[in-house]
Parts: C-alpha cells; structure tokens; sequence
C-alpha cells in the first residue's frame, strides 16, 4: 500500500489531463468549425490559440474552486457535480466573451451542444476513475483511539464512506501506551479522538517516527493554533496567532462586495422571490416573511429575514425550538423551499442593511446560544465576525451536525478567513445547493451539546 501512495498524485494528474485534453479539443472544433468562420473579421493563427487557451485555462482554474479533479475527495456523484458545474460556468463564461467579440450576432446552440456533450463525458469520466481510484486504493484499515467522548458518533461517520475509511478496531485511551502503540503499528492509520493531553502528544509522536498515517479530532485550542503564523525570536521558533481578523482593507473590500452582489442578487431573483411570495400566500394566507432576534458580530441582535416556512405561530407551545427532520410544523411548501434554501433569499436585505456578510457562522437565536454557552462557554466565539448568510460549517456540515462540531467548523474558517476562502465557500454553497444531501434537521429530543453528545460504549466499539 506504502509502495502505491507515491503514484496517487500521478494518477490524478494523468486523469485530469485526459478531460482537459478532451475538452480542448471539443472546443477548438466549435471555435474554428462554427464561431471563427461565422465572424465578420475572423481569428488568425495566434488569435485562435489564445481562444482556446482562455477557455481551457477558464475551466482548470473553475475545477480547481470546485474540487473537479480529486479524485477519491468525494463518491462519484460529488466528482460529477463538480465537473458538471465546472463545464457550466466555463462554457457560459466563454460564450460571454465570443457575444462580446461576435458583437451578439452568433447562436449559442453549438457552445449547447458542447455543454451536453463534455456533460455526458465528464459522467463517463467521473465513473472510470472513480472506479479506477477505489480499485488501486481500497479503505485503509484503521484503529480508532478513544478518550471519554464522541468515539461512536465520528465512527457512525466515516462509515458513510466506506469506500475510503474501514475501521478495523477500537481501544480506550484507558489501555497502557505500549499495547496503544502495538495494535498502531498492525493497522495502516489511526484516529485519535478526545485523548488527554499527555498520551495525544505521545501518540503523535509515535506516528510521525513511524511515517503512520494519523486523523486527530482537533480540540478548540488546535483550530486556533491553526491559523498561527510561524515566528522566529532570534533562534527561537515562535507560533503567533495574531486573533485580529481581516485587514482594515479587505474588510472595506468584504463589505463592498456584500453590498454590490447582494443588489444584484435581489434584482436578479425578484421574480423567484415573488412566486414563493404568493406560493405561501396561498397556501394559508398567513404572513409571506417572518422575522426573527438572531446574534451577529459583538454580541449585536438583529431581526433576521425569512420565507415563512412553517405554520404560523409555530412555536406558539413549545417556545424556542430548532427544526426536526420530518418536523409537522413545516408546510409542503416550506418542505420544497427548505430543500432549495429559497426561504433564505430575504437574508439578502441582511445582508444589503449590514447585519450579516454572504459568508460567516449562521446567526444563532440568543435563547438558544445561552443554552450552548452554558456547556460551551466557546461558543461566544462565533461572534468575532459578522453572522453570515453561508460559512464553512454549512458547507462541511449538515443540519444534523452536533453544535460543538459546528463552532469548531466556524472556528476554523474565523482563524483563516480570507477573501479567496470566502469565494471558495461561496462557490462550494452553490454546489451544495444543487446537490442537497445536508437538509436535516437536528435529532430529535433536547439540544444536543458537547456534554450530552452520543455516549461511546465499549463492547459496540470492540
């Protein structure tokens, strides 16, 4: 297995240049069979080369956003997606740019017909090396190490994929750091999850002297160390987490773009707005919006935008309660609009006022904020930055994934943001969207919180 590790980035390099090969080329035939010839000034020699390398360095740069070309990221399904969203935008982009050239004289039917035709390969393609990948490279067999805390719920997960991750045995962090490090010598990987301190350093260690591959649940304090910058005092090797943000100038680029994109966001989706207006209007003619306190940078409450999809006064008996899967309050036309995320587009006027950014944690409802800080006193530090209409935990995660791991999803994109972070985020949303697999909602019974998280039980995890 050891001896194969070392052609994984080959194979993926190989993979990616044979669809980028194929596209090309599908390309140069559309451009020089139809687009260049039904010009009035047509390309010379260096004029069609530049052509087809805008629209093949167009798609690269789109794949790369949109993970198109790791294989082995994600199922087939996933790698489809994202190579189907990839030839979209390009495709439109590229078609943009031959209307301003041909000064909108020329069909989009032929750059159609591509889309179609690099959509059907793209399927082929993803299916091939998907299989390829999964064939070369099966499921590592693992050992997990386990302290006191949620062992079975990270196992539940990484069972979900099976086709990268197999679990093969499981020991307490109660056994003696000699057997841990025997059986972790037998298995091919490790995880390391909720380890005191001590024993988790030792274990790192051991791993790194013995070139194991190891998965570690971070702590709090890890995310945090994450975003540190490496430091020297003379010769001494420092960490410096600076914990202040964005620069003073990507914060005014940040807020500009909120503004400009949010405008145009609500003018190009008036039309969509208006139809779930009167969708939900008819249905019970109770309120279009409904608004609600929500908590956003500093500590600020404000009164978030929404399309009502519930019933009215849906929690007229139960006070404050987060969505259930299969919640009876929520109306078949709040379930189709909870599915496509419409019934979040009112945020735009959020985000368009200044209470919320396109990316950053979800505004969380104060009642409920206090009852996670209680468990959670780090759960105040989701309020560094401005609430946001997506972030990194609603593209990592689902509606379903416990608070404690959620702040630490936020967490990591506070310690790291970025404009390009924030694009990427934004761009991954969009794939998200289209392909909705984290619509959920949470378990049912009371909140879930770090302390009262799925309980590991010895004899299931042996």
């Amino acid at each position: 297995m050891n001896n194969k590790e070392q052609y994984k980035r080959l194979i993926n390099y190989a993979s990616a240049l044979i669809i980028i090969v194929v596209f090309l080329e599908g390309f140069r035939r559309v451009w020089y069979d139809y687009y260049n010839e039904n010009m009035s000034d047509s390309f010379w020699f260096y004029g069609n080369i530049l052509m087809v390398g805008i629209y093949i360095l167009m798609y690269m740069f789109v794949g790369s956003i949109f993970s198109a070309f790791r294989l082995g990221y994600s199922k087939f399904s996933g790698l489809f997606v994202s190579q189907l969203l990839t030839v979209i935008c390009t495709n439109v982009a590229e078609f943009t740019l031959i209307s301003l050239i041909g000064r909108g004289r020329l069909t989009a039917t032929p750059m159609i017909i591509l889309t179609l035709v690099e959509g059907a390969f793209a399927a082929l393609w993803s299916a091939v090396f998907t299989h390829v990948y999964h064939s070369l490279y099966p499921p590592r067999k693992m050992i997990m190490i386990y302290g006191n805390q949620n062992a079975k719920y990270l196992v539940h997960k990484m069972s979900t994929r099976n086709d990268k991750y197999r679990i093969c045995k499981a020991m307490s962090c109660d056994e003696s750091l000699e057997d841990l490090e025997a059986a972790i010598l037998e298995h091919e990987a490790v995880i390391i999850s909720d380890l005191p301190n001590d024993l988790r350093n030792k274990l790192i260690k051991f791993t790194f002297e013995h070139s194991i591959r190891v998965y570690i649940n971070p702590k709090l304090s890890d995310i945090i160390l994450r975003g540190a910058d490496d430091f020297h005092l003379f010769d001494t090797p420092l960490l410096l987490s600076r914990n202040d943000g964005l620069q003073w100038d990507q914060r005014v680029i940040k807020r500009a773009g909120d503004i400009l994109f949010s405008a145009l966001m609500l003018l190009l989706l008036s039309p969509l707005m208006l139809i779930t207006s009167l969708a939900i209007k008819l249905y019970d003619h109770g309120p279009v919006f409904y608004s609600q306190k929500r908590l956003t940078i500093g500590g600020k409450v404000f009164n978030v935008y929404k399309f009502r999809s519930m019933v009215v006064n849906a929690e007229k008996n139960s006070g404050a309660t987060l969505a259930k899967k299969n919640d009876e309050r929520i109306t078949p036309v709040g379930k189709v609009i909870r599915k496509l995320r419409i019934d979040e587009l009112p945020q735009l006027f959020n985000i368009l006022k200044g209470d919320m950014s396109f990316v950053g944690p979800r505004p969380e409802r104060p009642e409920i904020a206090a009852k996670y800080e209680k468990t959670m006193p780090e759960f105040k530090f989701r309020l560094k930055v401005k609430a946001g209409l997506t972030g990194y935990a609603q593209v990592m995660g689902k509606y379903n994934t416990t608070p404690y791991d959620k702040l630490k999803l936020d967490l990591m994109y506070i310690e790291r943001q970025s404009l390009s972070l924030d694009l990427s985020i934004i761009f991954s949303t969009i794939k998200i969207v289209i392909t909705p697999e984290a619509t959920e909602g949470v378990g049912t019974g009371p909140i879930e919180t770090r302390r009262d998280r799925i309980e590991h039980d010895n004899k299931d995890l042996r």
